[in-house]
């Protein structure tokens, strides 16, 4: 197995909500390069767009490691608009960017993925012990 499949299979805890497909927890963000491709998940915590950014909208997303910074620039907003204002739980695929201990995703393709978070409130839901792996 590769680093980088390593990076994008990982086993959850016992007893956990299952991990979206193919995403890096946020703690292991520190160990790919600079520049590599990732993909994260997670809750959406905050959604700033300030007016001195230019477009620019930047989202907090934590996920059960901890949190991520993501970049989305104006024009992968526009393409992810639905996405990135309603999703209450997002997948993002970008690029790695890290200044002294900052990490952050550039954005550049943004999933709603919210649907599995009600799958997990459905009172009749059972964790099956399915792996990030063994997902599609």
């Amino acid at each position: 197995m590769s680093i980088a499949q390593t990076w994008l299979s990982t086993t959850p805890p016992p007893n956990t909500w299952p991990r979206p497909p193919a995403a890096i927890p946020n703690a292991r963000l520190v160990e790919p390069s600079v520049g590599a491709r990732v993909c994260v998940a997670g809750l959406v915590l905050v959604r700033q767009r300030p007016g001195t950014a230019k477009g620019v909208i930047f989202l907090t997303l934590e996920d059960e490691t901890g949190t991520c910074n993501v970049v989305v620039w104006a024009k992968v907003y526009e393409r992810f608009r639905r996405a990135v204002i309603a999703g209450r739980l997002l997948r993002v695929t970008g690029r790695l960017q890290r200044e002294a201990d900052v990490v952050h995703v550039v954005a550049e393709e943004i999933e709603d993925i919210s649907p599995m978070l009600d799958r997990l409130l459905d009172p009749a839901f059972r964790f099956d012990g399915t792996r990030a792996g063994d997902q599609p």
